[in-house]
């Protein structure tokens, strides 16, 4: 059995390391082996998409990539919990191909945009680890797919109009067995798992486990990152709270309560406070996001707050300054 390695999380390393040209062959691994044709990183741009926001410019990098057949295309690597993120996606790719066209462009010149997910919880339902989705024309009678004219395919040198509109790879990271049946699943387990074997052979993976050995951080680095796997952690079960756990035990409170004061006054209040819950931790996940470390005496006031004030400091959030100036 290998030794466990220690290593950085790689969407840490997304945040810190992996922006650096010298280390563009790991994200080059990654890329090859999920799209299956070698690919080569050109450069990382600094669209107005990813410096909207501070959180957006480090959860999301916008690589421009050259691939086997001499194509550019433009690559979204992001990762991120939001129950809206499919919405994310779509506004995302779409603000990526305008950002990108040049002034008087012809639209047969548009780029690729391929838009590649590392999620960390569970988007949608579905049972399998990697999605990957494409745009098909089928006809509503004949049901055969539409396909480019010999003129076409020659104008715009694409095969298909899959190959013309965005892709997207969704990677549902807590979705996956820990069973690598192939390189790909090589990377997948260490997304999951911070653990590159010693058998693993896929393309890139030997840089990562040299240059992303925690180990080597500094000091200031290291208590940085994991100061981050446990605002990770806390973020991982925010979507429980709001959707899942909070509204359920609102619920079940209510119940109980309905037992006392009559069974429907009893639901009403558990989904009130279920629905406070949800909306507290909502909103010091939103904190965490804007602001980075939410002090703990923020933290208890924004759990026993009651519903309209919740309501008001979220309505607040993206105009305030800092935390002081929202909680004034």
């Amino acid at each position: 059995m290998s030794k466990r390695r220690q290593l950085i999380s790689f969407d840490w390393a997304l945040k810190r390391l992996l922006r650096s040209k010298a280390n563009f062959d790991i994200l080059e691994g990654f890329l090859s082996e999920l799209f299956q044709e070698e690919v080569r990183i050109q450069e990382i741009l600094e669209s107005e998409s990813n410096q909207a926001h501070r959180h957006d410019k480090f959860n999301r990098v916008d690589l421009k990539v050259r691939n086997q057949r001499d194509e550019i295309i433009l690559v979204e690597l992001q990762y991120e919990r939001e129950l809206d993120y499919l919405q994310r996606l779509l506004f995302g790719s779409a603000k990526a191909l305008v950002e990108h066209m040049g002034e008087g462009q012809p639209y047969r010149d548009i780029l690729k945009i391929i838009s590649v997910s590392i999620l960390y919880f569970d988007l949608g339902q579905g049972s399998d680890y990697i999605y990957h989705g494409s745009t098909v024309f089928r006809g509503l009678h004949t049901h055969d797919e539409l396909g480019l004219s010999d003129n076409q395919k020659e104008m715009f040198h694409r095969d298909s109009i899959a190959a013309i509109f965005p892709e997207y790879y969704l990677i549902k990271v807590n979705r996956f067995d820990d069973i690598a049946r192939d390189t790909l699943d090589e990377w997948i387990y260490f997304l999951k798992n911070e653990e590159i074997r010693d058998d693993f052979t896929a393309r890139g993976l030997v840089r990562a486990r040299e240059q992303l050995n925690i180990l080597q951080l500094p000091e200031q680095e290291r208590r940085a990152y994991e100061a981050y796997k446990e605002d990770l952690r806390d973020q991982a079960s925010w979507v429980l709270s709001t959707y899942g756990a909070g509204r359920l035990d609102g619920k079940r409170e209510g119940h109980q309560e309905g037992i006392e004061q009559g069974l429907q006054q009893g639901l009403q209040q558990g989904r009130q406070q279920g629905l406070r819950e949800g909306t507290a931790e909502t909103l010091l996940h939103l904190l965490r996001k804007r602001f980075g470390t939410v002090p703990e005496s923020i933290q208890v006031r924004v759990r026993n707050a009651e519903l309209e004030v919740l309501t008001g400091w979220t309505d607040a959030l993206f105009e305030a300054e800092s935390l002081a100036d929202l909680f004034r």
